[in-house]
């Protein structure tokens, strides 16, 4: 199954280490000597709740994704649930990776979500990037809840990915997995290229 993948999408409810999976598999790209460029969200907590998330690049940027912040009674704000989301800043980081694709780069886009759709220049990028025969991207997408997320779904449907969605039980193997789809997802580009 691996071996017709380009891209690898890992999808799980939140906490159950989506994000840990993928760092581990910078990591493990990293060691190997593989270029990786993108970005990862970072939960932010103040006195011991979750107040916000953040985006950090792999070269160690950051910007604000969200904060939590009171219902401002009918200002127009990009809300998820009690977060609001600063898509100016989340855009500063977000877009110049999408900009930066090159041939044998992987591509982190940690995460694709309710939040990340308030950028429509985001969308855009990632509907590309994703579509470019010789780019491969490692990335985390939401369980199915509630209403449907269209960039979220058309991920979840391409025909050239390795959904991975058990993390937990088998994280060894699960990471074996995801790096062997990347390693030949890698392989195939260099035959086009010659």
């Amino acid at each position: 199954m691996a071996s017709t993948c380009r891209h690898v999408v890992v999808t799980g409810p939140p906490g159950v280490g989506k994000t840990t999976l993928v760092q581990k598999v910078v990591k493990g790209l990293q060691n190997a000597g593989l270029p990786c460029y993108g970005f990862v969200t970072q939960e932010i907590r103040q006195g011991g709740r979750r107040s916000g998330f953040d985006i950090v690049t792999l070269d160690g940027k950051s910007a604000i994704l969200s904060r939590v912040k009171p219902d401002s009674g009918g200002k127009r704000e990009c809300r998820v649930g009690q977060y609001v989301v600063d898509v100016p800043s989340f855009e500063s980081l977000a877009l110049p990776v999408l900009n930066k694709t090159s041939d044998g780069h992987i591509l982190v886009l940690d995460e694709i979500g309710k939040m990340e759709m308030f950028s429509q220049k985001f969308v855009s990028g990632v509907r590309q990037v994703m579509g470019q025969s010789l780019s491969t991207v490692l990335t985390t997408i939401p369980v199915p809840k509630g209403r449907p997320i269209p960039l979220v779904e058309e991920i979840r449907n391409r025909k050239d990915i390795l959904l991975i969605n058990e993390i937990y039980r088998k994280v060894q193997h699960t990471l074996q997995m995801a790096l062997e789809s990347i390693f030949s997802s890698l392989e195939k580009i260099e035959m086009i290229q010659v």
